[in-house]
């Protein structure tokens, strides 16, 4: 396998920008530590939600996250994780609560990371990403899998003990592979997912399973989903992807195969496409693009040479 090369990598994949956060890993367990680190005056929070958050626009007309002083903080002891430190030596930290807090003035709102991932700076953005991941695992890793006994938070959040049989789990990540896919006329293959409205396509991707490469993953997926066999493949990038706890291994693929024939069950329709016939069919609306912050979009933006087109001509 090689390496494609991302004319474009000055213009960072959503969620994948430097935060300029350091995890400071080593502190998790240095109870002293954190509880200095909260109780500092310039340490911030926020609150996660089902995957949800605050922001608010400044008055400089940028969004960020809603953040508080710990002292303001609503009270919660179990569900406070430590998030990290910027260069400026403040502490960030999340705290997992069943809603989020109300606000006076009214002009914060919630919003899940499809949305804030677009609106965020990269700081924002990196912390929101770590914690929206903790909360869903947390959230659904309350119980010891060896034994069944509830389990207790520990490591400011990034282990879960079982104080029965001394088990120690950590935050669950699933692989799972996003390819291009073209063939040797340099056609582009899009698929739709039977859930998805009309119109929508984006490229092909799926689960790796357990005992296999990367590579196989994308050859087995691609064939599953729509019949193609492939050749080469080239890694591009990765992107975190908590909906719910993946992580995104972006592809390029070489098809050896070009009859499409989908599964029916998750892909179902896959057409290929030359650059032409994808930028009409954006402009008329006939096919609309991905999501803007999955890497898909880089993927086929990638292929296609320069920024994708939008309905009615617009990029």
């Amino acid at each position: 396998m090689t390496t494609w090369t991302d004319h474009t990598a000055d213009r960072p994949i959503s969620l994948t920008a430097p935060s300029g956060i350091d995890r400071a890993a080593h502190h998790r367990l240095d109870e002293a530590w954190l509880a200095a680190a909260w109780s500092h005056p310039t340490t911030r929070c926020f609150v996660v939600s089902g995957g949800q958050v605050l922001i608010d626009e400044t008055e400089e007309g940028t969004t960020e996250l809603v953040m508080t002083p710990s002292f303001e903080a609503p009270l919660t002891e179990a569900h406070r994780y430590f998030l990290g430190i910027d260069d400026d030596g403040v502490s960030y930290f999340a705290l997992q609560k069943d809603s989020l807090p109300g606000r006076m003035d009214q002009s914060a709102r919630p919003a899940g990371l499809r949305e804030a991932g677009a609106l965020l700076s990269p700081r924002d953005t990196g912390l929101m990403v770590h914690a929206v991941g903790l909360e869903n695992w947390q959230r659904t890793h309350r119980f010891c899998s060896r034994c069944g006994e509830r389990t207790v938070i520990a490591a400011a959040g990034h282990i879960r003990r079982c104080p029965a049989c001394g088990a120690e789990h950590y935050p669950r990540t699933d692989p799972a592979v996003i390819m291009a896919v073209i063939d040797d006329d340099d056609r582009l293959l899009l698929g739709r997912q039977v859930h998805w409205p009309e119109g929508r396509f984006s490229t092909l991707a799926g689960f790796v399973e357990p005992g296999e490469a990367i590579e196989q993953s994308v050859r087995r997926e691609v064939f599953e989903e729509a019949g193609i066999t492939i050749g080469e493949v080239q890694y591009v990038a990765s992107q975190p992807w908590p909906f719910p706890s993946s992580l995104m291994l972006g592809f390029m693929a070489h098809a050896t195969s070009t009859e499409v024939n989908v599964d029916g069950d998750e892909i179902g329709e896959a057409r290929w496409f030359s650059r032409e016939e994808l930028r009409t069919a954006f402009e008329s609306g006939e096919v609309l693009p991905p999501y803007g912050i999955s890497i898909a979009a880089r993927l086929i933006e990638l292929w296609y040479g320069k920024p994708l087109p939008r309905p009615g001509g617009a990029v």
